[in-house]
């Protein structure tokens, strides 16, 4: 397990995750059927996962889609699409090569026929614009 990492020790990769995700308000969801609660927790998780597990998950070649995607056009509504951090909303505990742990769960990377989304940043983006 990685020790937490201040903001400006992260790999330039991990970092952009980080400061995509710290960007999104915690207080407006970005996907509209996902509760604003809901969004806080999965934004705070999210940057807790960039600060202490981000580097070994980037080192194990996980992707912005594969841990912070949504679907294109419906978000966190087509959980089909979505990354392993914007579905359940509690605190990673390890990173492995193909699955976050989670305390009672797993999300995988390697299921077959996987489609993975756009990171939610982007989403937001698209979102804003239109």
């Amino acid at each position: 397990m990685s020790s937490s990492l201040a903001p400006a020790e992260l790999s330039p990769a991990v970092a952009s995750w980080r400061d995509q995700i710290e960007r999104l308000s915690e207080h407006a969801s970005p996907c509209r059927y996902l509760a604003p609660a809901k969004w806080a927790a999965i934004r705070s998780n999210a940057m807790a996962f960039c600060d202490q597990h981000g580097a070994e998950a980037h080192r194990l070649g996980w992707t912005a889609p594969q841990l912070f995607g949504v679907h294109a056009d419906h978000g966190t509504l087509r959980v089909d699409y979505c990354g392993a951090l914007m579905v359940g909303g509690t605190p990673a505990r390890s990173v492995e090569a193909h699955r976050i742990l989670f305390e009672q769960t797993a999300a995988y990377r390697d299921r077959q026929g996987q489609v993975w989304g756009v990171p939610v940043w982007e989403f937001a983006r698209k979102a804003a614009s239109r």
